[in-house]
């Protein structure tokens, strides 16, 4: 999605992006974003995984927060794209509900280019998509327990 970010702003147009699991956490794109026009980023998230299910209070607030904002930012029609990254995870972590994302799917002003990002994508939301890509890690350096690397994985 940072691709398609980079693509829009390169074309004069305005990409808002919002994080819902990667707050606090030292990710190398966070360095740029400011020197960039036409683009915002805001992350939620307590800056560690969340593997608690049920989730913690303080995690499904934070994500809230987090879709209130989206809703606010997708109706003001302001940016032509909304990035609303990890969403799905935090759907499939029970963080936020299906029903809540459905209806700011269908409630979007027309022009507004809304992207959804993350594994696990209920169905609902794969059957109202325009367009669906599908990612799958078929190896990965964690494997061989390499830790993350600066500029590749964060």
């Amino acid at each position: 999605a940072f691709g398609l970010a980079l693509r829009a702003i390169g074309r004069g147009l305005k990409v808002y992006i919002i994080q819902f699991i990667k707050g606090g956490f030292d990710y190398g794109e966070l360095y740029i974003i400011d020197k960039l026009p036409n683009l915002k980023l805001k992350a939620f998230g307590q800056g560690k995984f969340v593997t608690q299910f049920p989730p913690s209070k303080k995690d499904v607030k934070i994500a809230k927060e987090a879709l209130e904002l989206a809703k606010k930012i997708v109706k003001s029609g302001e940016y032509d794209i909304v990035i609303l990254d990890e969403i799905n995870v935090a759907i499939s972590l029970r963080l936020i509900k299906t029903e809540e994302v459905i209806n700011l799917i269908k409630e979007k002003p027309e022009h507004v280019e809304l992207v959804l990002t993350g594994r696990y994508a209920p169905k609902e939301i794969i059957d109202i998509a325009d367009l669906v890509t599908e990612m799958k890690e078929i190896k990965h350096p964690f494997q061989k327990g390499i830790p993350p690397r600066k500029g590749i994985e964060f």
